[in-house]
């Protein structure tokens, strides 16, 4: 029995409100956040409550009220039914990942690739992770390889205090060191301090294009940047000749070149556009 008939059993609906509701909904550790906007204030409430009733083990409904917004792309939900309380800590890979749903993007849909980089990593590299949020994959690569130092950047003081709190969560501040501030300073910072990276983190949405000078100002020769952008699936191999020739175009001014290494699409953004994420190693200077 889907969700939606499991809901008629516990409140009565009409069929056009039924049409409102969507398929399905988003379950962060005893949380649910599903899209209630079409809903009158009222009545999100007591769709909530029904929802509460399907799910006994659930403590929080949340609605989803809009897109995600703002310089720090924070999600527009808010609470209709169950306990106040938003902050849930979501256990994924044996990761903790401890966060206010109200406050915090997370993509589950995002799940291989936190698994995947630290599968990268070789013992003893030194890893930059720009806009780190809550640790998405600092805390992955710290607890499931051997790096010998994660400098994980984040400026959002709401995400940074999370992003404390998980490497504590996860055990592993011996190897991972968090700072607040812009990407730009901090680079600065640990460029004169003499740190160099092998792998630069940059998974982030909108494509982060005007950072990239500053990944390439700390990344090693032969290192590598995980950079992540937009493709049209219906033209994929120009579109990624077309993202590559840009990052190139930013490498150059640095300086250096690239080359492809691998691209992937990590999922579905909107339609027929994927969120993509490249592999681009530093092959040299110009």
């Amino acid at each position: 029995m889907g969700f939606k008939e499991e809901l008629v059993g516990v409140i009565e609906l009409s069929s056009e409100e039924l049409d409102k509701i969507p398929k399905g909904f988003q379950r962060i550790g005893d949380i649910v956040i599903v899209d209630l906007s079409r809903f009158d204030d009222s009545r999100k409430v007591e769709i909530g409550e029904g929802i509460l009733k399907v799910f006994p083990y659930i403590k929080t409904v949340c609605s989803k009220e809009g897109p995600i917004g703002g310089e720090f792309r924070e999600p527009s939900v808010k609470v209709v039914a169950g306990l106040e309380d938003t902050v849930v800590t979501h256990v994924e890979s044996g990761i903790k990942y401890r966060f206010d749903v109200c406050k915090i993007m997370f993509a589950k849909g995002n799940m291989v690739e936190r698994v995947r980089i630290p599968k990268l990593v070789k013992d003893g590299e030194v890893i930059v992770d720009m806009f780190a949020g809550i640790g998405y994959f600092s805390l992955g690569i710290g607890k499931l390889a051997r790096p010998e130092k994660v400098y994980a950047i984040e400026l959002n003081p709401v995400s940074f205090g999370f992003l404390e709190e998980n490497v504590g969560l996860n055990k592993i501040s011996d190897r991972v060191e968090v700072v607040n501030g812009d990407n730009r300073e901090v680079i600065d910072g640990l460029v004169a301090n003499g740190v160099r990276a092998d792998r630069v983190v940059m998974g982030y949405l909108p494509p982060p294009k005007e950072f990239l000078p500053w990944a390439f100002k700390i990344v090693k020769d032969n290192g590598v940047i995980h950079y992540e952008d937009l493709v049209n699936v219906d033209d994929v191999e120009n579109e990624v000749e077309r993202i590559v020739n840009e990052v190139r175009e930013v490498a150059n001014g640095c300086g250096k070149d690239v080359e492809l290494v691998s691209d992937r699409k990590i999922k579905s953004y909107g339609p027929k556009v994927g969120h993509w994420v490249f592999d681009i190693r530093v092959v040299g200077k110009v």
